[in-house]
């Protein structure tokens, strides 16, 4: 059973004195009804479990008027054995996308107050899903973003115990180099992450087998699924183009210049014919933006250059997915050629939106280009990812121009230890970028 850190947002959410009902939004697969229904058995005398999707009918039960007596008849006729007591029954609404109404319903049903309701939905809010005359209850639900694991959920799942991410944590506070032991077997679960990735099936498939090739299997019927998605959900005019681009990602990030082109996707392609088909991906959480910056200075938000930007998968293991076969024994060997930068970069992106962290990155035309810009304790810190070894000849120019650039340091991500090569560039193995908060 994978521990997930859902669990504590759901336990604070119950115990909120004056809840609203609850929607955990997400991409598919990301294990959001596993953990609410684990949760909900696990706090609530009853459970009235209602799928959309699997069970299309109950939608019956919102067609009428959406007093919450007339909604718990409804459910009660439809689901025999399933108990309605105020104060101890927690409706779980799955697959809510389904049934528009049903989540029109919730602003009823949190004025009412009776029982606690937890909604989880895929697809959430993409052009063209749903029948967009039923509103949306602003103000009277909470809104919560699921993403499959991040690599410390992944650590946990693979017997990584929180006295060990602790001492870790120590030892970058400290600027100590981590144990010989622990670096090498910590070095060893990054890789596995890099190809397993955070999807709940393919994480349990590798743990329960140590088969990669099983899991591959798994994140091949996944990428499938998000395909058969694009073709099934998304507005008729935007079918093909939405997987053109998606099918362009491993290309887009096979450059040496990582900038989103949408002639890549098809030679000659312009904005205006893909922008939306792109934001239809990136609304289905399965891939993440990052966006240039006129200049790496705070606040980062407001330097944002809006139409120059890098696309990631929002899962690594996913991205290595879509790669030809072979190159998970590549990663594993250190044999990789022109993608091994696209790869590590993707997994620094995977860990640092998987935490919260907005994603940016530089570039000018002349030269200057650091992989991400993020926000420390210490103010504007430039991020390096460096694969193997590598120079940050453009960082360490920002720096030398304080008079410029108002950049408090270096982090530089690679496969080596703590150290400091410099008073103000710190050097951190790759597996520490998710204790960079």
């Amino acid at each position: 059973m994978l521990r997930r850190k859902i669990e504590q947002t759901l336990e604070q959410w119950r115990q909120s004195p004056d809840k609203k009902p609850l929607v955990i939004k997400g991409c598919r697969q990301c294990g959001k009804t596993f953990s609410v229904m684990q949760f909900a058995k696990g706090h609530y005398k009853h459970v009235a479990y209602v799928n959309f999707m699997d069970m299309p009918g109950l939608a019956a039960a919102f067609e009428g008027d959406l007093q919450t007596d007339t909604i718990v008849m409804g459910l009660s006729a439809m689901l025999p054995g399933t108990r309605f007591v105020p104060g101890e029954t927690c409706i779980v609404l799955d697959e809510i996308q389904e049934c528009p109404r049903a989540r029109t319903a919730l602003k009823t049903l949190k004025i009412d107050g009776r029982f606690d309701v937890i909604c989880t939905g895929s697809l959430l809010g993409v052009q063209g899903y749903g029948n967009n005359s039923s509103p949306v209850p602003v103000g009277y639900e909470e809104v919560v973003t699921m993403c499959p694991l991040d690599f410390e959920e992944f650590l946990w799942a693979c017997g990584v115990g929180d006295d060990v991410i602790a001492h870790l944590k120590q030892c970058m506070d400290n600027i100590a180099e981590v144990p010989p032991a622990i670096h090498n077997a910590m070095r060893q679960r990054l890789l596995h992450y890099v190809l397993v990735g955070g999807m709940p099936e393919a994480v349990n498939t590798f743990i329960a087998t140590h088969d990669l090739g099983a899991v591959l299997q798994v994140q091949r019927t996944i990428v499938s699924e998000y395909k058969d998605d694009m073709l099934k959900y998304a507005p008729r005019a935007e079918k093909a183009k939405i997987r053109e681009c998606f099918e362009s990602i491993p290309r887009q990030l096979s450059r040496e210049n990582k900038k989103f082109q949408y002639s890549t996707i098809k030679k000659g392609g312009r904005a205006s014919q893909y922008e939306g088909s792109l934001q239809w991906i990136e609304d289905a959480g399965i891939i993440v933006r990052c966006y240039n910056l006129s200049i790496p200075e705070l606040p980062l938000d407001g330097n944002v250059v809006g139409d120059t930007f890098k696309v990631y998968m929002a899962d690594t293991g996913l991205f290595v997915s879509m790669l030809e076969d072979g190159t998970q024994a590549d990663i594993l060997g250190g044999k990789l050629g022109a993608y091994k930068g696209a790869i590590f970069e993707n997994l620094v992106a995977d860990i640092f939106s998987k935490t919260g962290r907005r994603l940016y990155y530089y570039h000018k035309d002349s030269g200057l280009e650091v992989d991400f810009v993020t926000r420390l304790e210490t103010g504007c810190t430039l991020v390096e990812v460096k694969a193997a070894t590598g120079n940050v000849k453009s960082a360490k120019t920002i720096l030398a121009h304080p008079e410029k650039y108002k950049v408090a340091g270096i982090v530089k991500f690679g496969d080596y230890n703590v150290g400091r090569t410099d008073p103000r560039m710190l050097t951190r193995p790759l597996y520490m970028a998710f204790l960079l908060h």
